[in-house]
C-alpha cells in the first residue's frame, strides 16, 4: 500500500462487498475468507498499477447481512472478528484503503472499523446508505452519521447506494452542513432500480449520472462515484463532467 492523497487520483473497488465470513457462508466459502480477500486485491492491484495513471485500490467491506444485538445475534465482538479477517486479507493483496460502504447499521460500522484497525494500519473511509425517507434502514440520518463518525480518525465519510442521484444528494447536503470540513463520499447508484422482465434495471443514463456528479461536487462532495447500474459510460461520463 501507499500514500495516497485524498482526490489525488481515481479510486478503483475490490468486488470483495461480500467477502465476510457470513456472507460466504451462504456459498460454503467461510473457511476461505482470507484466501479470496487477497486474491481480489491483488487483481485489482494489478490493474490499478497499469492504468497509467495514480490509482488507488480500496478493499470494499459491505454488511455482514446479519442484524446485530440486541436486535439479532451477531454480537459486536463477532462482527468485528469478521471484518478484521476480510481486512487482513483486503491488505496482504494490495489495497491502499479500506473500503466500509452500504452500512446501514452505526454499531456495524463501528464494529467494521475496529475490525479494520485490528488487522491493519491502512486508512479507513465508511459510507452509509439512506432511503427516501432521508434515513438508513435502522433510522440513522446524515447529521447522525457525520457526528457518531467524523471522531473516528476516518480519512473519508459519506453516503453511497440508496434510490438514487436525487436522495443521496439530500443525505450529501445534509452531511456537509453538519460539519463543512470533513472530506465527503458520494457514490449514487445509476438512478432508480425498477424491476423488469426478471431482471433489476437503473433508469440513470450516463448524462443524469454526470449532472449528478457535478451536483455532489457543488454539493461538497470531494470523492465522487457511482454505485449499483453504473457501467463504464457512466463513470466516464461523470469523470468528463468533472
Amino acid at each position: 500500500a501507499r500514500t495516497i492523497a485524498v482526490g489525488s487520483g481515481p479510486i478503483v473497488l475490490t468486488n470483495t462487498f461480500g467477502g465476510n465470513r457470513y456472507r460466504m457462508a451462504l456459498h460454503d466459502l467461510q473457511e476461505r475468507v482470507f484466501e479470496l480477500n487477497q486474491a481480489a486485491a491483488q487483481n485489482a492491484r494489478l490493474e490499478a498499477d497499469a492504468a497509467g495513471r495514480l490509482t488507488a485500490v480500496g478493499g470494499s467491506m459491505g454488511p455482514t447481512g446479519e442484524l446485530l444485538e440486541p436486535m439479532g445475534t451477531l454480537t459486536p465482538e463477532g462482527a468485528q472478528e469478521a471484518f478484521a479477517e476480510q481486512a487482513a486479507g483486503l491488505a496482504a493483496g494490495g489495497a491502499d484503503v479500506i473500503w466500509i460502504e452500504t452500512m446501514s447499521d452505526l454499531n456495524e460500522v463501528k464494529a467494521a472499523i475496529a475490525g479494520a484497525r485490528a488487522a491493519t494500519s491502512l486508512p479507513i473511509v465508511a459510507t452509509m446508505t439512506f432511503d427516501t425517507r432521508g434515513f438508513t434502514m435502522m433510522g440513522v440520518s446524515p447529521q447522525k452519521a457525520v457526528e457518531e463518525l467524523a471522531g473516528l480518525s476516518l480519512i473519508a465519510i459519506g453516503a453511497n447506494c440508496g434510490t438514487g442521484p436525487a436522495e443521496l444528494e439530500i443525505a450529501i447536503g445534509k452531511m456537509r452542513q453538519a460539519n463543512p470540513q470533513m472530506v465527503l463520499v458520494a457514490k449514487s447508484n445509476a438512478g432508480v432500480p425498477q424491476w423488469q422482465n426478471n431482471q433489476l434495471l437503473y433508469d440513470g443514463t450516463p448524462q443524469v449520472m454526470a449532472g449528478y456528479a457535478n451536483q455532489a461536487r457543488q454539493l461538497g462532495a470531494r470523492l465522487i462515484g457511482a454505485c449499483c447500474g453504473s457501467t463504464p459510460e457512466h463513470i466516464r461520463a461523470m469523470a468528463d463532467a468533472l
